[in-house]
């Protein structure tokens, strides 16, 4: 029983399970908060809880599961290049929301861990919080910070905005697509994305376009804004 429990299968299926889980009962209930990756890594906490199972042996069946990444990732080309005339129209304003978006986000971050007085460790950290997970770590560690401080920032990031972006774009009766996913791509990375797919294709190659520009803009400024801020608060 043991040896079935930590085989990459076992992490594989329940994986699933609880995914498929989480997407019954987030399709039942419609309710936002109920978001299936949420559930799914709740159900999984519990599971390796109860079964004192260690995450290295989880892990094993999670690196499978990561290699679905790399095609998932490229396949969001195929609504991009399908959208491209449609995007193409929009390229100013596209461009213009990205870049205020990802500065904003920065700002916003070191703004506020200077506030509350937090470690520059925890600020590098999360400085590259809203661009999807590798960027993401590469990003934290050039700056210093913890890259697995970051991947957990990141994946909360991912699951708060993918549950209150639609709350806010129906508080703010934005109902343009090209907005709606050019804000979910520059928020909360491919979780965003995810959602936007939900809405329109339209809105799904936006926020695609938008997490793939908006992750290269921050490596270049995190380090530019990060130094500035720095020698501000000297």
């Amino acid at each position: 029983m043991n040896n079935l429990i930590i085989s990459p299968l076992f992490s594989v299926l329940i994986s699933f399970a609880a995914y498929k889980a989480g997407v019954y009962i987030n399709r039942k209930t419609q309710i936002p908060l109920l978001n299936p990756l949420l559930i799914a890594m709740t159900i999984l906490i519990i599971v390796l809880l109860n079964f004192h199972i260690k995450y290295e042996d989880f892990n094993n069946g999670g690196q499978l599961i990561s290699l679905f990444l790399y095609p998932a990732t490229i396949a969001l080309a195929l609504p991009l290049y399908k959208k491209l005339s449609i995007l193409k129209k929009d390229a100013l304003s596209i461009v213009l929301g990205i870049f205020s978006g990802a500065v904003s986000g920065m700002i916003c971050v070191i703004l506020l861990s200077k506030m509350f007085h937090l470690s520059d460790l925890l600020t590098e950290s999360l400085i590259p919080k809203s661009i999807t997970t590798p960027i993401g770590m590469a990003v934290s560690q050039q700056l210093g910070g913890s890259p697995s401080i970051t991947v957990a920032v990141i994946i909360f990031t991912g699951i708060f905005g993918s549950i209150i972006g639609p709350v806010l774009n129906k508080m703010a009766k934005i109902d343009d697509k090209v907005a709606m996913g050019t804000a979910m791509g520059a928020s909360s990375h491919a979780l965003g994305t995810a959602k936007a797919m939900e809405y329109d294709e339209t809105a799904g190659a936006a926020s695609g376009l938008t997490m793939a520009v908006s992750g290269i803009m921050t490596v270049f400024l995190a380090p530019l804004l990060w130094s500035l801020f720095q020698s501000f608060f000297k």
